[in-house]
């Protein structure tokens, strides 16, 4: 895939898969739209990505493996669950004929969920102190 041009959707990206991989992240994409149903669809970087107050998580196919990626450094370690599933620090790798179970996956994309609405709240914080700071000057 990466000689090929960038995916215009997420549709057109996964339609570019053969039907093994192309399954198991269509039932992926499902698990996310389940666990986040107002998260917006993109391609990012090349791969297909749901924003919801920011980046909330993507998924890849590779060579040898799939991608599930939580946009989080420490996330996974927080789940022992994640364990059987080769991890580093934002990604967790899977096969198709061994995904991520579903209750993990919602699980994850609601701490996500829950990390990016911290998230808009500080940057509201920091605009408002912001914004009073300057009204003080005045």
């Amino acid at each position: 895939m990466r000689d090929m041009p960038v995916a215009a959707s997420i549709d057109v990206w996964l339609a570019r898969l053969a039907p093994e991989p192309r399954a198991a992240l269509e039932k992926l994409r499902g698990q996310i739209r389940a666990a986040a149903p107002g998260a917006e669809e993109v391609i990012s970087y090349g791969q297909p990505a749901f924003k919801l107050h920011g980046h909330l998580v993507a998924f890849g196919a590779f060579k040898k493996h799939l991608s599930f990626f939580p946009m989080s450094s420490n996330l996974l370690q927080s789940y022992p669950e994640a364990a059987p599933f080769v991890t580093s620090s934002g990604t967790m790798q899977f096969q198709p004929a061994k995904p991520i179970p579903a209750a993990l996956v919602k699980k994850i994309v609601k701490a996500r969920i829950a990390q990016n609405l911290e998230v808009a709240a500080e940057r509201t914080a920091i605009k408002k102190a912001r914004a009073g700071a300057a009204k003080k000057k005045k």
